[in-house]
This record gives structure tokens, sequence and C-alpha cells, in this order.
């Protein structure tokens, strides 16, 4: 008999030689139904596993991550089928499970379109049906290239020539269908219920844009037809809220070929949302003690070898000129810490002085391929709150606290605080290409920020490989609309970059010693701020971030002096106004407000007019009545003063 230990910590007595199928039966009949396949001693393994000695086990189902991996990478390998049959010359790449789904890459002497899914859709139906054993065979690598050569799968062969000399090659069977795969995998076709291929887009092999172009093909799959009408619907309202729709069809921004990728225009409206939230941010910052700079937008190279930025980040960086060629070769900024620390070192600093905390608006420059740009989002040209604070070892906690709550404090007042998670990013001793190779410096840098998290409460999660070259980070991350997570605020704490430029302050001994610094964001890239409202809010922004808070509209030409004078003196208390006075129908100008989302209708006529009043509508509510024009100039300014979002 085998002792297996189970995820709830009790324990099961199982016979040798039964599998995970088997075991998962002894537990309940609807695990068994639902089991899809398990971690054993916490390594995912397929339901014919069959355990050799006492272990612990939990089983898999779609409600587990791993579960859905499996799940979802079998529903790639039916589509890789399904291509090959339909599409005998197709050649494949590569078809991992992804968070909301899976892909598969494909290299056609043609390209197909997205119409062509369906039939592929179908083949896969049939696939399915037939339920086709998934069936794990292993080869010598001479046996396993020569394979993949005879199926004409040159990209195949380039994996297994990639692989270790002692990794274990490995292929699945599914009918007359062959792919090089690890697993694990679903028993047979026939356990997938629900499946929708989603879109086709273009990617390189590899990731890198020196390689072909290859045919990417998304889908989705569920344990339940249910489920997947549920995601689709949710897509297809993520699609309405994608910003990079919205934001062009509200005229927030747009962009030109002629000017380049990740190099949006924001129009009046966008003006008007960046603006407001950067006076917002600075007023905020300066309550809380920040001094601002402003710098230059670009610098000489020694300022870069200094810093080491020249060293490991050269690559993302815009450089203007040639080293072999001229005498001085400058590069636009892809951060603001060097300029800053500059000015730090202006003149002698006490123990007295510290902490300064330094505030900048600051537009930065990242050279990103162009397969990463996307809306504003990621741009090759932005804004961020960027900001240094330089303190003593003693004061670095509560500094860091203190940084922290003002990201929160921005978090919420936007309404994003409930969508975020934080994420606690280290460097990866293996890769000491990517960072400044001082081991003992990041240990005690990352024990040092871990203990500062931990006294925070922080709920967060840890990821290798995720610091600044420099530093450990407090990542803030966010998902958009379509589930694609990134970085919307960062703090990090440096304990290298006074080294480098020499940076000290008097001590109470009247001895020099080296600040630490902390790099910090408040609301992050203003642009991707934007972008994150927008899908937030569909476009209909809280009261004071919209770009025109109140639209004053005139029922007729003969209250037009009068609705202008309105929005003049409306726009005079600092309300942001707009009047529609076109010679429409009072119906037709409400329902064009109401498509630009504007917060508050006010409508002008005779009647308000001799009444001394302004009649009322607000977004989502319709009318709210009529009122003097100082009341509703009071409610608005107290809604905005108190930072609503609803």
């Amino acid at each position: 008999m085998i002792n297996i230990t189970l995820k709830d910590g009790s324990s099961l007595q199982v016979a040798e030689g039964e599998s995970v199928a088997q075991i998962a039966a002894h537990i309940s009949e609807g695990l068994a139904r639902a089991a899809l396949g398990a971690l054993v001693d916490g390594k995912v393994v397929e339901l014919n596993y069959v355990p050799q000695k006492d272990c612990a086990l939990q089983i898999l189902t779609f409600k587990d991550d791993e579960g859905r991996r499996i799940y979802r990478h079998t529903c790639s390998h039916v589509l890789a089928q399904a291509m090959k049959s339909i599409y005998p010359t197709v050649k494949l790449a590569i078809g991992p499970a992804i968070e909301e789904g899976f892909y598969y890459d494909f290299d056609f002497n043609t390209p197909i379109t997205f119409e062509e899914l369906q039939k592929v859709e179908e083949e896969m139906a049939k696939i399915i049906k037939a339920d086709y054993k998934l069936e794990r065979f292993v080869l010598p690598r001479a046996e396993a290239i020569e394979l993949m050569q005879s199926y004409g799968e040159p990209y195949k062969v380039e994996l297994i020539n990639d692989l270790p000399e002692d990794a274990e090659i490995s292929f699945y069977r599914q009918g007359n269908f062959v792919d090089l795969c690890a697993g694990p995998h679903l028993p047979s076709t026939g356990m997938i219920k629900a499946f929708k291929l989603t879109s086709l887009t273009g990617a390189y092999w590899r990731g890198n844009e020196h390689n072909k172009m290859l045919s990417r093909v998304y889908g989705t799959c569920f344990d339940k037809k249910s489920e997947l009408t549920k995601y689709l619907a949710a897509v297809e309202e993520a699609k309405k809220r994608d910003h990079n729709k919205l934001g062009r069809e509200m005229g927030i921004f747009m962009t030109d070929e002629r000017i380049g990728q990740g190099l949006p225009l924001l129009m009046p409206k966008g003006e008007r949302i960046f603006r407001t939230l950067v006076r917002f941010v600075e007023d905020e910052e300066d309550r809380r003690g920040y001094v601002r700079t402003k710098t230059p937008y670009m610098a000489k190279s020694d300022l870069y070898k200094v810093s080491g930025h020249w060293d490991h980040y050269k690559d993302g960086m815009f450089v203007l000129g040639d080293e072999e060629k001229d005498d001085e070769v400058f590069a636009l900024r892809p951060m603001t810490c060097p300029f800053q620390y500059t000015i730090y070192n202006n003149g002698l600093k006490s123990y007295r002085d510290l902490p300064i905390r330094y505030g900048e608006t600051s537009t930065l420059f990242r050279n990103e391929s162009s397969g990463e740009m996307h809306g504003l989002i990621r741009v090759r040209q932005f804004t961020i709150s960027e900001g240094h604070i330089i303190c003593t070892p003693e004061q670095l906690e509560d500094e860091f606290r203190g940084a922290v709550d003002l990201i929160n404090y921005m978090l919420k007042a936007t309404g994003l605080k409930d969508d975020v998670t934080y994420r606690f990013s280290k460097w990866d001793p293996k890769d000491t290409k990517k960072y400044i190779n001082e081991p003992e410096v990041w240990a005690k840098a990352e024990a040092t920020m871990k203990k500062i998290l931990d006294h925070l409460g922080l709920t967060y999660t840890e990821a290798v490989g995720e610091a600044a070259f420099y530093g450990p980070k407090l990542d803030i991350q966010i998902k958009n609309v379509h589930g694609k997570e990134d970085t919307i605020i960062t703090v990090q704490v440096d304990m290298f970059l006074a080294e480098n430029f020499d940076m000290t302050y008097v001590d109470e001994n009247g001895e020099k010693r080296r600040p630490y610094i902390i790099h910090r964001t408040s609301i992050g890239c203003f642009e991707r701020t934007i972008a994150l409202l927008i899908e937030k809010y569909a476009g209909a922004f809280p009261l004071w971030i919209a770009p025109t808070q109140v639209k004053v509209i005139s029922l007729t030409d003969r209250n037009v002096e009068k609705a202008q004078e309105i929005a003049r003196e409306l726009s005079a208390s600092g309300i942001r106004c707009e009047t529609d006075t076109r010679s429409e129908t009072i119906g037709y100008k409400i329902r064009s407000a109401q498509l630009e989302k504007v917060p508050y209708m006010l409508v002008v006529g005779d009647k308000e007019i001799e009444k001394g009043v302004v009649s009322v509508r607000r977004r989502g509510e319709g009318v709210i009545g009529e009122m003097p024009l100082s009341q509703f100039r009071d409610r608005v300014l107290k809604e905005v003063a108190e930072l609503r979002l609803d």
C-alpha cells in the first residue's frame, strides 16, 4: 500500500499501481468526474500517472490554475491538429496555455483570414467528438529531430536543438497527429466541453522582431458552455471599453503614422484630463513636503555611464550620435534620477537637511520595440510623476511608508485602488549582466525592503528577475480590460547609485555617510493612467477628472447669449464648461452631450431666464430640477473638492 497525503492534511491508503484518476475516485465520484490532473509532491502530472511511493497529492480541476492550464494546453493541440488537417503545408511553432485561454503560432504559405477560423472551429469540434486519446512517448534526440524533419516541422527541430543535452524529449500523439510537447495533457480530446477561437494576429517567432512574422491564433475554452458564454460576453464589453478604441472615438487621443508608433497625440479633451491629473499630483506632493525640479530631456553619455544606464539600459534608450565618430554622444533620458542626484550634489548636505523629497513631472523616452506599442498603455514618449527621496538609513522605513501612503491616496482618488495588486520585484542572481552585480548589497536591500513591506501589512507576491538594475521594487500591478497586466506605479529602494554619484551627507558626529534613495512615482505614467481610467469608466469619467464637466445648452436661438454668459461665469469659477448653441432640437443636443458622457447639462430657455435659474440634468440620473446658478456652481465645486467618484 501507498500512503497519500491529501490537500486538507488527511491520509488515504491506496494499492500500488493505482493511477491518479483511480485515487480521485476513492476520494469522491464528483471529484473523479471533474479531475483534470494532479499535483504530486508539487509536480503537475496527468490523470494516468501512477505514484510509486508515499506522497502528497492534490487533485486538479478547472477551478485550479494548473488544472486550467492542462485543459487549455490540450485545446491548443486540438487547434494545431485541425490546422494541419485543413492546411497540410502549415508549419507549427508553439502553442502554450495562457491566463485567458491558449494560442498557437503557425507559418502559412499564404496567411489565412479571421473568417477562415470558422472552418477551423468546425474541424476542432470533429476532433473533440472523435475523443482521441493523448498518448505520450519519448525519443532520443537524433530520432526526435528525424521525426520532426519527416513531418516538415523546422520550428520544432529548432526547439529540439535548443534543449539541454540531458533533456527528456517527449511527444504527444492524438489520432494521426503528433506534436513535440512536455505536457501534461488531458487523457483525451473528448474532455473539452466548450471552446472558441477569438482572434488572429501576427507574432514574431520567439518574440524577436528580426525573425519571421507568424500567424498567431488565440482561443479560449471552458469546462461548461455557460462559462464560455459568460466569458465571451465579458470580452465584448471589454472591446467597448478598450481605451485604444473608445479614447479615439471620444477625441481624447490620436496617432499618425507620419509621427510614429508609440507617439500618441493628446487632443484637447485628453490634454485637459492630463493637465487635471498633473496639477492634482503636484499640489498633493507639495502638501507632503516635495520640492520640484525641472531638468533637461537629454544628457551626454557621461551621465548615464555614472548611473549605470549606459551599461544596463542602453538598448532601451534613444541615443543621439555615434561613440566611435562623435566627440559628444547624447541620449534622451529614460528616467530623471541621475539629474536629480546631480542637483543634490550641488552643495554639502547635513543630516538635518534630510529627507529631501524631489518631485518632477518628467517627460521620458524609452526605445520600446514596435510590437509592444499599444495606445496609451505602452508608448515611446511618456510623462511620469517621478520623484526621489534622499534620506538617512534611519529614515528609510518612514519615507517608504509615506511614499506608499501617497500612492494609495492617488489610487483611491482615481477609483483604481481596488483594481491593483502588489508585487515585490527582486533581482535574479543568475542573470548578473542585467543588474549591478554586488550580491551582498542586493541581499541587504531586499531584506530591508521585505521588512518594510511586512511592517506595512501589504499582501504581495514575489517575482525574481523583475527588479530594476539598481534595486528591488514594490510594483503596483493592474490589468487592462483584456486582462493584460502592467505595472502602473513603482517604489524602489536603491543602495547603489549614491555610491556611483558620490552622494554624501554629514551625520550628527560630523562624519560623511552615504544616503539611501527611494525612487517612486505617485500616479505613475500619466498616459497609462488615462488609458486605465478610460477603460474603468467607459469614458464616463468622475466629475473631477472629466474633460468637460458642464455643458450649457440653449433651448432656442434667443437663449444663446445667456447660455454663453452662464458658461463664462462657471469657467471663471474653475469649472470646465462648454456650450452647445447650435440650431438643433433640444433633444438632439442633450443626446449629443450624453454621447460625450458629460457629467452635467444645463438647459437654458425663456422660462429659466425669467425665473433666474438653470434646469439641471445629471449623467445617469436625468433631470434633477431647477436651481439658481450660484447653487449649482457650489454643488459642482463641492463634488470636485470631495473627489467624488459616483
